[in-house]
């Protein structure tokens, strides 16, 4: 039996998701990641999810903002920037044309798309 390869293939493409959550208007780390949970890719914890939030800040793809609230802990709001919105569409559409190569490959070799 062969390993589950789901883990890594998340963790390379978590950023170009993280992007995308973004798409709608700004949000924080726990709504994120309820997004994606909901979305199938299961629970994700703040250790996975917080640095590369952090990443996409340092490099100019989402801009953060702290809020205090009146009850409980204060948030981190993150929104997409110019930069984050063009590198989502370069590399959501890099994402698609790879993703459209393996489903060929596998599809040839008869592999049933569950």
């Amino acid at each position: 039996m062969t390993a589950d390869r789901r883990a890594s293939w998340f963790k390379g493409v978590l950023d170009l998701l993280v992007l995308a959550s973004l798409t709608d208007g700004e949000s924080y780390g726990y709504e994120i990641a309820k997004l994606l949970g909901a979305a199938g890719f299961g629970q994700i914890k703040g250790g996975t999810l917080y640095p590369v939030l952090n990443r996409l800040e340092e490099a100019g793809l989402v801009d953060a903002e702290f809020r205090a609230t009146e009850k409980g802990p204060g948030r981190r709001y993150y929104r997409l920037t110019d930069a984050g919105r063009e590198t989502l569409g370069e590399q959501g559409g890099l994402w698609l044309a790879f993703d459209a190569s393996v489903r060929d490959v596998l599809a040839k070799a008869g592999v049933d798309p569950r």
